[in-house]
């Protein structure tokens, strides 16, 4: 598929619908109830903290001698997965740099983008298509991305499904996580265009979104990408099956706000970067289905520049 053919044909039909023993005296009643209590506070309070993570708004970096830095990963899965997986490899990586990394997402994937908008984040894992907006837009810099790995669009079935051939869903709801999620949406939706299949695309909240509700028979088809249905959960994953997959681009960049001074900036690659040479590093990445992360520039994205996507145009010339 000739990349800028697919977009341009893919806009043709940007039209397509976007459409949870008994009790023994009263002391042991009271001890029981205070338990409950005791537990159920417990839980209120870890869900709190989850949902200071997703919705608090981002304080500006603290630039010091113990910088304590915010960073924003694109939430393609539920907030409490994402902060099981990345909250330690956060730690570990601002322990090797000596900074403090602070673990932030958003809701959903276009609030996310607002807040890269707002500049929200002092460092950020974004989509290509998202580094390329807002490298423009803010000033984020590439400074690494994961090694080893082009991205690639997927569009996942049921294992049992009778679909052989993507034009087989035609006039069929198809769901996406996003309309500006580069490989899971755009780039699939890009392929039906090229085939001239019109569908009716739906939006949901996230890779898992798409991955629960089609194992599930909710859906007949979703778009995702290889790393996301790789660790999605093996109740799930064993249920599907990729139909088919698109061409392969950059993946996903780490940025860096121009606030960050460039020597953070460093500490922080170098220390990435040596994840993968230890036992405790590898560990980490595993749960995100990172080999490692490697070294990263701006131009490594102009494969991306090079579609001219335009669906985030209010933030600017990009």
């Amino acid at each position: 598929m000739n990349p800028a053919n697919a977009v341009q044909v893919r806009r043709r039909y940007h039209g397509n619908k976007p459409t949870q023993d008994r009790c023994q005296g009263h002391e042991g009643i009271r001890g029981r109830e205070a338990a409950i209590v005791d537990t159920g506070r417990r839980r209120l309070a870890c869900l709190a903290a989850v949902l200071a993570l997703v919705v608090a708004p981002c304080a500006s970096a603290d630039i010091g001698a113990n910088p304590v830095l915010n960073f924003g990963v694109v939430p393609q899965q539920a907030a409490t997965r994402l902060a099981e997986e990345w909250g330690p490899l956060l730690a570990e990586v601002g322990r090797r740099a000596g900074v403090s990394l602070i673990f932030r997402t958003a809701p959903t994937i276009p609030a996310f983008e607002e807040r890269l908008g707002k500049a929200e984040y002092d460092l950020a894992y974004m989509n290509p298509y998202h580094y390329v907006v807002f490298h423009a837009a803010q000033g984020y810099e590439a400074i690494a991305k994961e090694r080893d790995r082009k991205i690639r669009g997927i569009l996942v079935v049921r294992t049992d499904s009778p679909y052989r051939k993507v034009a087989e869903l035609a006039g069929k709801t198809v769901i996406f996580p996003a309309p500006a999620a580069f490989a899971a949406s755009i780039l699939p939706q890009a392929e039906f265009g090229r085939q001239n299949i019109r569908i009716d695309a739906k939006f949901v909240a996230s890779h898992d979104s798409v991955y629960l509700a089609v194992a599930n028979g909710l859906q007949e088809a979703g778009g995702g990408i290889q790393r996301t249905f790789e660790a999605a959960a093996p109740e799930i994953r064993g249920k599907l099956r990729i139909l088919t997959e698109t061409p392969p681009y950059t993946p996903h960049a780490f940025a860096i706000h121009p606030r960050v001074p460039p020597q953070i900036a460093r500490r922080v690659v170098s220390a990435m970067a040596s994840l993968a040479e230890d036992e405790t590093g590898r560990r980490l990445l595993a749960p995100i289905a990172f080999k490692g992360i490697e070294p990263a520039r701006d131009q490594d994205w102009n494969d991306i520049r090079g579609l001219d996507i335009e669906l985030l145009s209010q933030y600017g010339k990009h």
